[in-house]
């Protein structure tokens, strides 16, 4: 269950022999201990990282391909491995641990590919003799910090896009997930890269800040990149102003789910299962808001409710049928609880499920939900998700762009083109017509609008990312000037 630190490909304890436990929510047993790095182990890690990078980013991209091929199957041997940790560490499922395990493995593939598309380009110029381009180059050490609900693919792509654009990579794990993570940089190892190129790092909560300040502020750390809360986005993305340095912020989210009039209703409801309830909605992608039309409503919400009542909540260490798996804290219980109770009080009504008792908590559906109510528009981050009801495509569009965030979203409706056309209006990043509102694929851009955050992941977009450009010319050197 001990989880160190790795730098310059070693594992090592923290620097003051400082730990910190990871507790089950449910048992109150301790699932991981992991090294607790001190900001003498983070300016160890970056100095390790800076003297690597004048190696690394002049490797060429059949290397860098090829350790990034040996990445994604030394990642997928560990499947089994995977399914255990993170069910004991962060309650997930079975099958949420392989769809990380998975994808994260295509993922890894992908960027392998885009080592040989970091392409600059010739630029016309009006001076004779002379040739005008640019160039593309690594931007340094990368600070990637990720979190625990999709620890597998969220840390993959931190760590491989940066490695596949010739950047070295500080990989700052989660404090809920250090087995999980310290998984995921054991195969990067295996596949061999050399020392310096990833280190890995995590550290205990009350020393989370002092960390990343002393990792931001380091000469060699050029560009960092962060998913998890709009709160400590917002912190992240200060720090860097700070320190002048670029960041990619991945953020919270209320994803809404337009259902029109003229929707397939089975197929919404199939969508509306998954997107809700993969990983008891602990996912940033997570539909929260279902904006329905008034005409459909009705037989919206009794399908849905039926399918939902079928969905097994159970823990995962003991039940491999399990869909619904204990909340990452108990905090989220009586967080969700206050929620709950205001939406109530205001008029909502609950259709399945109810108040939780503990971390373990069924999956709840709550039905007219107003303006009003603060699960409006707060993020439940749990099994729980809300229906508005609207009159027309129009409201509903008004609804969906109706919230502080704008990553992932979903229209239902028969008529494509008018789907189209509410789409092109909607905020939010990423738009799913007759698709649930969690996906994901390694070749397509994926980030959000407003707090959901900026910048994107996955796709070429990931070049600009992580990449600078360089203007070159090649003149004449008798070339005349004016005086």
């Amino acid at each position: 269950m001990s989880v160190q630190l790795v730098i310059d490909n070693q594992k090592r304890d923290a620097s003051d022999g400082k730990t910190y436990q990871r507790i089950d929510p449910l048992s109150a047993a301790t699932v991981s201990v992991g090294a607790a790095c001190s900001v003498e182990d983070a300016l160890c890690a970056a100095e390790s990282s800076q003297r690597a990078f004048r190696s690394w980013s002049r490797t060429g991209p059949t290397e860098r391909r090829r350790l990034l091929l040996a990445a994604a199957d030394a990642l997928e041997a560990k499947m089994a491995d995977f399914c255990t940790v993170m069910a004991e560490e962060i309650g997930a499922s079975q099958l949420w641990a392989q769809f990380n395990v998975g994808a994260s493995a295509n993922l890894l593939r992908e960027a392998a590919a885009l080592t040989t598309q970091i392409k600059g380009e010739t630029i016309p110029t009006d001076k004779p003799g002379a040739v005008s381009m640019t160039w593309r180059q690594p931007v340094g050490t990368v600070l990637s910090i990720v979190p625990w609900n999709g620890p597998v693919i969220l840390g993959a792509r931190a760590i491989a896009y940066p490695l596949a654009c010739g950047n070295t990579v500080i990989f700052k794990g989660s404090e809920s997930s250090p087995r999980t993570h310290a998984l995921l940089a054991e195969a990067f190892y295996e596949a061999g890269l050399p020392a310096g190129v990833l280190n890995f790092l995590i550290s205990a909560p009350v020393d989370a800040a002092a960390v990343t300040e002393a990792l931001v502020a380091h000469d060699t750390v050029r560009c960092v990149n962060f998913t998890g809360s709009t709160k400590v986005g917002r912190m992240i993305a200060q720090t860097c102003a700070s320190h002048l340095k670029r960041c990619l912020l991945e953020l919270g989210g209320k994803a809404p789910f337009v259902v029109l009039d003229d929707a397939d209703i089975d197929g919404a409801v199939n969508a509306a299962v998954f997107g809700a309830f993969l990983y008891q909605g602990q996912i940033c992608m997570s539909t929260e808001r279902f904006v329905v039309d008034e005409a459909v409503a009705d037989a919206f919400v009794s399908r849905f409710a039926q399918r939902v009542r079928t969905l097994e909540t159970s823990v995962p260490t003991q039940s491999g049928n399990c869909v619904i798996g204990p909340m990452i804290a108990q905090g989220s219980a009586q967080r969700i609880n206050q929620l709950l109770d205001d939406a109530i009080g205001k008029g909502a009504t609950i259709v399945v499920g109810g108040l939780a008792e503990n971390a373990l908590m069924g999956p709840t559906l709550v039905d007219r939900v107003t303006r009003e109510m603060d699960i409006y528009d707060e993020e439940t981050f749990g099994p729980v998700t809300t229906i508005v009801r609207v009159k027309n495509a129009e409201q509903a569009l008004e609804v969906a762009n109706d919230t502080a965030y704008g990553l992932s979203s979903s229209i239902f409706s028969r008529d494509v083109t008018r789907a189209l056309e509410l789409a092109r209006r909607l905020d939010a990043g990423c738009v799913h017509i007759n698709g649930a509102t969690v996906q994901n694929e390694p070749q397509a851009p994926y980030g959000g609008m407003k707090n959901s955050g900026y910048g994107r992941f996955d796709g070429s977009a990931v070049i600009d990312e992580f990449t600078e450009i360089k203007w070159v010319t090649v003149e004449p050197s008798d070339q005349p000037y004016p005086f």
